[in-house]
């Protein structure tokens, strides 16, 4: 599944990088704090969290993550915006709650 057909399916918000539609999602992973991610998630893994400053683009480029996801309506800084673009790494959003963005993520990847 790529990032593009996930935002079709789940009505996300695109923040930045449209070029970064096109990565393909291995998997998922949920988390707010960045030393479990950066230990813990796969690459090509959409990264679902509520925060929205720069280190969460060093996190998802060190682990060449296929996207993030920020929940609660949370939108990115503007610095982490500039990071995105430049790492072809999309910022998505939703106002669902972290649990409900997970489980459908969840259904989503694993009907592949």
């Amino acid at each position: 599944m790529t990032v593009r057909e996930l935002v079709e399916k789940l009505g996300l918000h695109v923040f930045s990088d449209q070029s970064g539609l096109e990565n393909e999602i291995k998997s998922g992973y949920t988390s707010d704090l960045l030393s479990d991610v950066m230990g813990h998630s796969n690459q090509g893994a959409v990264w679902i969290t509520l925060q929205t400053h720069k280190n969460i683009m060093a996190i998802a480029s060190l682990k060449d993550h296929a996207a993030i996801i920020l929940v609660k309506g949370l939108k990115p800084d503007d610095d982490t915006l500039a990071t995105s673009n430049e790492e072809k790494i999309p910022i998505l959003g939703t106002d669902l709650q972290t649990f409900e963005i997970t489980g459908k993520v969840y259904q989503l990847i694993n009907k592949q």
